[in-house]
Formats: structure tokens, sequence, C-alpha cells
């Protein structure tokens, strides 16, 4: 079912997209060489509980993962670009690092991502790849809009992907989201232009942008949930949540200016 959010669902949206990406900033902030993954899953749980929110992956158990998933935050390391479970490592200088957050506030969920490389180092493989979702990402956001079809989007988001030189998975992609993290439509990374559900103002979605280096295959982690390339090299992802409006769309998980 694809859900149309009223006013006061929306208004409760905006301040779930305000605490998300909040918390990604802090987190991003003190992310540094050292840091242990389940250091910053604690962060995260402190910031998301001392909000008044709730996790939308603590109790989390679909049917591709080894569920529940345990923690509140994905931590996905170099060649682990999706659902990276926190464990016992710590950051070293040059990692690139995407985390993942989906919380509900008022009844509303809000789900962002973002990739950074970790220390002074700046490896221009991993630097192109985070512009490249990241370009993407703004891609898709400019295209979306009342009564534009789901495919103008998912062509829009793999248009910019392939044009860089990456293949493109549409296993994973972005969705609907609302009163709960995972709605329908599912939003490809890749589709044809001019198909598709017809977007309307109050649809809330997570367009999610991801690309591997050299491959569009994944593998599971032993652990059960973190998908990394099938060919060990590095991967990106990003992520808004929006809501499209009568006249377009609002982005609502942009960080406050600090």
């Amino acid at each position: 079912m694809i859900e149309i959010l009223n006013p006061t669902q929306v208004a409760r949206a905006r301040e779930t997209g305000a605490l998300v990406a909040d918390v990604l900033q802090s987190l991003r902030e003190r992310a540094t060489v050292g840091t242990n993954l389940l250091q910053i899953d604690s962060w995260a749980k402190e910031m998301i509980l001392g909000a008044g929110a709730t996790s939308c992956y603590v109790d989390y158990a679909p049917s591709f993962g080894r569920g529940p998933f345990g923690h509140y935050i994905c931590t996905s390391v170099n060649d682990g670009v999706l659902h990276g479970l926190p464990h016992d490592r710590a950051l070293a200088d040059g990692d690139l690092l995407s985390l993942d957050l989906a919380v509900i506030l008022g009844g509303v969920a809000a789900d962002s991502a973002i990739s950074f490389v970790v220390g002074d180092s700046r490896p221009p493989e991993s630097l192109a790849l985070i512009a490249t979702t990241e370009r993407a990402l703004a891609t898709a956001i400019a295209t979306a809009g009342p009564g534009v079809k789901l495919g103008d989007v998912s062509a829009a988001i793999g248009e910019v992907l392939r044009a860089a030189g990456y293949s493109v998975n549409t296993d994973f992609g972005g969705h609907g989201i609302g009163t709960t993290m995972h709605q329908d439509p599912h939003v490809p990374n890749d589709g044809r232009a001019g198909r598709g559900y017809k977007l309307r103002p109050g649809l809330m979605l997570a367009l999610e942008p991801w690309v591997m280096v050299d491959t569009d295959e994944l593998v599971t982690d032993d652990d059960g949930w973190t998908l990394r390339s099938a060919t060990g090299c590095r991967t990106a992802h990003s992520e808004h949540t929006v809501v499209v409006t009568e006249d377009g769309v609002d982005v609502l998980t942009l960080p406050s200016t600090r």
C-alpha cells in the first residue's frame, strides 16, 4: 500500500527528518581515526532515545537479514555498502564510512544516509564514488514532483551513475516511507522514464543512490546483514527523505547550519 500523509503527519515528518539529519551530522563530526563502530552505535542510541524517538532498526527483522538487527545505526565500511552491522572495528585513516539512520518521532519515520572518508587521507576513487552518489541524489530530488512518474526519478538516478562509469544494482534502492520505515513504492536506482506510479502531494520517499567501483553484484557478510561488493571494491551511499508538495519536493533530512 502507498501511504499519503496528511498535513499534520508531514509537519511531524519535518521534525523527524531534522533529528535524523542532526544525528548524522554529529556522528560525522565525532567519527575519527580510532573510533570504534560500536561507539558510533552507542552515540546514535544516546541521541535517539534522548530525543524521545524510536529506532527503526533495533527490532527490524526482514527476510533479507539475520534479524533482529539489534543496533541503532548501519555502519558500512569500504567494501560494505548497505545494512552494515556495527561491530568491534576501529576506523583507520582513509576508511570510507557510510552511515544509514532511520527513526520514528511523533509517529512518522525519516531515513537518511551519508558517506565520507575518515581521517586526513583523501583517496580520489573514494571521493569520486561519494560525489557521484550525492550528484545522483540531487538529480533525483530535482526531478521529483507532483505528477512526475516514478520511472522518471529512477531513470534520472541511473543516468548519473552510469555516466560516471558505474554499473547499477536495482535489487536495493529507495522506497516509500511514512508511519513505517519501508513502504511501497520501491524506487530502483535505474529505470525507464515515463513509467510507473505518478507522484502525489503528501507522498514521502527515501531516495538512495549507491554504487560500487567495479561491480553491480553484492555478497552478504557472515554477520547475516552487511552487504558488500562482490569484488571487495569500495562503495558509497547517499540518501534523503523527501515529501512531495503541491509544487515540487521538500528535503526533510538536510542538516541544520551550525
